[in-house]
């Protein structure tokens, strides 16, 4: 009997599908993204859930290449966006995007959700988002798709060698603790037992993360809450920072990193890496024309004080220039403000990154 590969017409079969394993292999040997959080490193998981908490229509996207919302708070590309393109790797897609298959898997996946916190019961009043005990279910998910790819062993290494970014906590204070007045939450702590009930949970987060593979894990602390033109609107009398959402921030951020210290001290390994999100916003808060901006409380795109009332939507006030904005809207830095977020993510001291930047991160680990 002849073989199959006696037959001339097999060899371009056998060579695509040789050329086909390749590429899966080698995408598998490249390092994977994993985002975790919420609107500020969503980019589009809540376009396919019926939700209130979507951006889903323009002017979002104004910036993007595609110049069309995508679902990212941004008027352009997001935190995640920019540090896959700053390290080379391809950006991670919507876990929830039919489009996310095959190859694309290889690349990690984008598992944020606009709303969500570290409690379960923040951002009630957007109903379906995904909480982020359901986005580790997802994480859980996503390497049982892999491992069908490219089997066990092979998954396990693309995830212990992924990075990782989480960013969550501001929803906490702004779409909970702070949300109304006299709030469930309020009631039953005193900000600084919130704030410590409030990392208490995040160490369970991320110690779930690590059980599922997690290694090098970038974790952001809360911007400058009380300093967002949504609170300046609501809370301010002359334009200066809401004093109790920055006591909040001021609470919260170093418990974080500190946190942070004692997991890797129990691991005895430096997986998570404390991004200091709150001094980066306030270096360009401060002194916006240092760094190019016109404005760091009006948003470009809103309505009423500080363009900070309601959502960013096709009737309202846009700037026409959105570089010279740090705020894109109401809540969220606008494209090149995340650009500079990013370079000291990469780049930035101990004042910004602790224990060490991500630059020094990819130095290491390309050394093993």
């Amino acid at each position: 009997m002849a073989s199959l590969f006696s037959y001339p017409s097999a060899c371009p079969l056998l060579s695509l599908f040789l050329l086909a394993f390749a590429s899966i292999a080698s995408r598998a040997d490249a390092r994977a993204f994993f985002v975790f959080g919420d609107s500020l490193v969503d980019n589009g998981n809540n376009n396919y859930l019926v939700t209130s908490a979507r951006a889903d229509s323009p002017p979002y996207g104004i910036d993007y290449p595609t110049h069309r919302p995508t679902g990212r708070f941004s008027n352009g590309l997001n935190i995640p966006d920019i540090i896959s393109n700053k390290l080379g790797m391809e950006p991670t897609m919507p876990y929830l995007s039919p489009l996310l298959k095959g190859q694309k898997l290889l690349v990690g996946a984008n598992f944020a959700s606009a709303g969500v916190g570290i409690l379960n019961d923040t951002g009630i009043q957007f109903l379906n988002i995904i909480r982020i005990n359901k986005q580790l279910e997802y994480f859980q998910q996503y390497q049982t798709r892999v491992t069908s790819l490219i089997g066990a062993e092979r998954t396990k290494t693309l995830v212990n060698q992924a990075l990782v970014l989480i960013t969550l906590g501001g929803n906490d204070f702004v779409n909970n603790y702070y949300l109304v007045p006299y709030s469930a939450r309020s009631q039953q702590f005193s900000l600084p037992d919130f704030v410590r009930y409030v990392i208490s949970e995040y160490r369970k987060i991320l110690a779930r993360l690590y059980e599922l593979g997690a290694r090098r894990v970038l974790v952001t602390g809360t911007g400058p809450m009380g300093c967002v033109p949504a609170e300046l609107a609501q809370r301010s009398r002359a334009g200066e920072c809401a004093a109790e959402l920055t006591r909040a921030a001021g609470l919260f951020n170093p418990q974080l990193t500190e946190m942070l210290r004692s997991l890797n001290s129990e691991l005895g390994a430096d997986v998570f890496v404390a991004a200091n999100t709150y001094a980066m916003h306030m270096d360009f808060i401060s002194n916006p024309q240092a760094h190019g901006f016109i404005t760091s409380k009006i948003a470009c795109c809103g309505q009423g004080p500080y363009n900070g009332v309601g959502l960013c939507t096709p009737v309202s006030n846009l700037c026409p220039n959105r570089d010279v904005y740090a705020f894109w809207d109401s809540f969220h830095p606008s494209e090149r403000a995340n650009r500079i977020i990013v370079q000291q993510i990469l780049t930035g001291d101990n004042k910004y990154m602790n224990p060490i930047n991500l630059t020094t991160i990819m130095a290491m680990d390309s050394m093993t």
